[in-house]
């Protein structure tokens, strides 16, 4: 009885171990419905740690079990028990049940532990950042519109909030999408260094909000300019504010820096095209701050 005890207990726990590994598995590939297999697989694996520890205690260390405390008779046989204790020396190799018992236990602590770990990866690369900073953006690029239409200069009109795209790269890169807007020349104010990057007062700037990296979705235009502040691009998620004459300072919210410019250009054909690389790193700042500006290499 104590025997299919002991290999009930072993098996439980490699039933665990295996859950827990088919745990990391799901999480590393992020299968379809990953939620539900994760919940499925974490849970089987402390189903069976629990079975295997509740078999332990009702087999292995009954309640009912009476400890008898006595001394060993002396050795009848001394040269018979010598060779004994030799021939088990002899045999320490050998598999047994308590080895099983204990690498079961061991592989079952290790895999659970390894799954509790896991999602701690979810946080974000911790060695390697470089996703952080790269940019579909370079020279030259044309700007498309969602149907991936190139955007025209002489069709960005003042008062009208354009979203664009990098022509031929992949739209879900977080430095992929822009905002883009017309402005009268005379209205801008660019910070040092970027004379030339507003053709036709036409600006383009990251959609993503600095604060927590929600999209930029509302344009404020004033109705009586002389009574209102001028226009702003808005983050309707936490209301930071943005002046796009100024180089899309914060001027509301929560925001701690501007919106990343994108120089632009208009090539022979009137499409607006990108002159370079942002003017500072793309979304919300990691660890505090932000110091490295996006490459598309």
């Amino acid at each position: 009885m104590k025997r299919r005890a002991e290999l009930g207990i072993a098996f439980l726990l490699l039933g665990a171990a295996a859950c827990a590994v088919m745990f990391l598995v799901v999480y590393a590939l992020g299968w379809p419905h990953m939620t539900q297999y994760l919940g499925l697989c974490l849970g089987a694996a402390l189903a069976l740690l629990a079975a295997a520890l509740i078999l332990t205690s009702a087999k292995l260390f009954p309640a009912d079990a009476e400890e008898v405390v006595e001394d060993y008779p002396p050795t009848e046989h001394p040269m018979d028990q010598h060779e004994a204790d030799q021939v088990l020396s002899d045999a320490g190799g050998r598999f047994t049940r308590k080895r099983l018992l204990g690498g079961a236990a061991t592989a079952a602590g290790a895999a659970l532990g390894a799954a509790l770990l896991a999602p701690a990866a979810s946080f974000g690369p911790f060695l390697d950042t470089k996703s952080f900073y790269y940019s579909p953006w370079r020279r030259d690029r044309r700007l498309v519109d969602e149907d991936g239409e190139p955007l025209r200069a002489a069709e960005i009109e003042t008062e009208t909030f354009y979203t664009a795209y990098p022509e031929n790269a992949y739209r879900e890169e977080l430095a992929a999408p822009l905002v883009v807007v017309r402005l009268e020349p005379g209205e801008l104010e660019m910070p040092a260094g970027r004379k030339g990057w507003t053709p036709e007062g036409i600006v383009a700037y990251s959609k993503i909000c600095t604060h927590a990296g929600c999209a930029i979705a509302l344009y404020r235009t004033p109705r009586f300019g002389a009574a209102e502040p001028g226009p702003a691009l808005v983050c309707p998620c936490h209301y930071s504010t943005f002046d796009p004459a100024r180089g899309a300072e914060v001027t509301f919210g929560p925001a701690g820096r501007p919106l990343p410019q994108l120089p632009l250009l208009v090539d022979s054909k009137g499409d607006l095209r990108a002159a370079g690389e942002f003017s500072g790193p793309v979304g919300p700042a990691f660890w505090g701050v932000r110091t490295r500006r996006p490459s598309s290499s």
